[in-house]
């Protein structure tokens, strides 16, 4: 098979890449399979969505050649505001592009046995750990032809590894630098928590140029072994003109925990699947996500907890912001399987349309195979609510800062999940410039 696009990808062009990299023989045979399953799988079919037309397959270029940065003091001023440069025992690792451009891991955490580093690294150092966990337990290759692609083309991404026991005591930060305009990014993202381990994780996908007609496909697994507890905070703020496909899967055990706060601020198309399952009895899934959509934007956002576990809980908070003539569908599933008794699966979405042309959908869905369970959802789209301006502005303030008021309260329950304080005002400044 041969991918079309601007560039022809072929098995031999894999291998080469594959090999170039240091590569294990695994993941090797993996990408060149994928990228045969690719030919005959179909593309995903979001919920009253239309995808035909979008652009996931042509892109110029696979990999670009991005410089590291040797210090802090070079990054742009965008990705500088979302780091700590003073800490000198942070965990961050900032990826330019496709090139692992500056990694650092402080001495405590890595006399853990915590693993913190880029993909092709792993592969390289790790590839039997990693190959217990990439695509096996969270997204599979054969799901559909997305899934398959981006199997085939990894060129970036990172593997977080938390042994047994071990708590994180602070959060391990990824940022991901759209720079180039050519630049088409199929990121892995793997965090691992072993049994009663801990993490947070927190990532930001930035574009730092305004010109751009890329291809993002990005696809993370997140595993909670039992007891552990996994905090995932992301904020995604790709330019307009690339075209985005992000899959977040989670995996949670015996009375685990998976948190979700997740900011989706891209400016082009945008398909997001985030699913959580609870495979563990006392098993818990908290999902929070703010989406704000302007200009000619066409998104599909679908939020999944499955309950496998008995007694376990599952929550999903969706609140959006659309303008313009910007359309987005959020799709909310609490789905209890048989077997999951004494399971509670509570959803929320909430969407405000600032302008007549735009569009918002939200779809609370509760699939229920079993009897000694609750389960409640509630769903609204509307305008902002003229008593709430009206009480502010009957206290002196505009009409347009009450409105900015509203909204940012509105959206505040996920800013204020967000674990480090760079990336919430980042995530605030990106609402404030998006919604004035």
């Amino acid at each position: 098979m041969t991918l079309e696009s601007n560039l022809q990808i072929s098995r031999d062009y894999l291998s080469n890449f594959s090999n170039g990299h240091g590569e294990p023989e695994w993941l090797k045979n993996l990408r060149l399979d994928a990228l045969s399953k690719a030919e005959s799988l179909s593309m995903p079919k979001p919920d009253k969505t239309k995808i035909d037309n979008w652009n996931f397959t042509n892109f110029k270029k696979h990999t670009v050649d991005s410089s590291v940065y040797s210090s802090l003091e070079e990054l742009p001023e965008e990705v500088k505001a979302l780091v700590d440069t003073e800490q000198e025992s942070q965990a961050l690792y900032i990826q330019r592009d496709h090139t692992p451009a500056y990694l650092t891991l402080g001495e405590e955490l890595k006399n853990q046995g915590i693993i913190f580093t880029d993909i092709h690294t792993a592969a390289r150092e790790h590839g039997d750990l990693l190959q217990k966990y990439f695509m096996t337990e969270g997204v599979k290759v054969d799901e559909h032809k997305l899934t398959a692609l981006h199997a085939a083309l990894v060129n970036g991404g990172i593997f977080v590894y938390v042994p047994k026991n071990v708590e994180v005591s602070v959060p391990l930060q990824a940022v991901y630098v759209h720079e180039n305009p050519d630049t088409a990014l199929f990121n892995h993202v793997i965090v691992v928590a072993e049994n009663f381990s801990s993490v947070t994780y927190v990532e930001n996908y930035i574009s730092v140029t305004d010109q751009a007609e890329g291809v993002f496909n990005i696809v993370t697994e997140v595993i909670a072994r039992d007891g552990a507890k996994v905090v995932y905070g992301a904020v995604d703020t790709l330019a307009k003109g690339v075209t985005t496909y992000v899959n977040r899967r989670g995996t949670a055990g015996r009375d685990a925990k998976i948190e979700w706060a997740l900011g989706l601020m891209n400016d082009g198309d945008t398909i997001s699947e985030n699913i959580t399952n609870l495979m563990g009895d006392g098993s818990y899934g908290d999902t929070k996500t703010v989406v704000v959509g302007r200009g000619e934007q066409k998104q599909n956002f679908t939020t999944s907890v499955i309950h496998f576990g008995k007694n376990s809980e599952g929550y999903i908070l969706k609140h959006g912001v659309m303008k313009d003539n910007a359309s987005s569908i959020f799709n909310g599933i609490g789905k209890i399987e048989h077997g999951a008794s004494k399971s509670n699966a509570e959803q929320e979405s909430r969407v405000l349309m600032l302008s007549e042309k735009a569009r918002g959908d939200a779809n609370p869905i509760l699939l229920i195979d079993e009897d000694d369970v609750t389960a409640g959802h509630a769903a609204s789209v509307g305008r902002v609510d003229p008593l709430q301006l009206y009480y502010l502005m009957s206290r002196g303030i505009t009409k347009a800062e009450a409105e900015r008021l509203v909204i940012h309260g509105f959206l505040a329950p996920v800013v204020n999940e967000l674990p480090i304080e760079g990336v919430k005002k980042q995530l605030t400044a990106v609402i404030e410039g998006k919604v004035k």
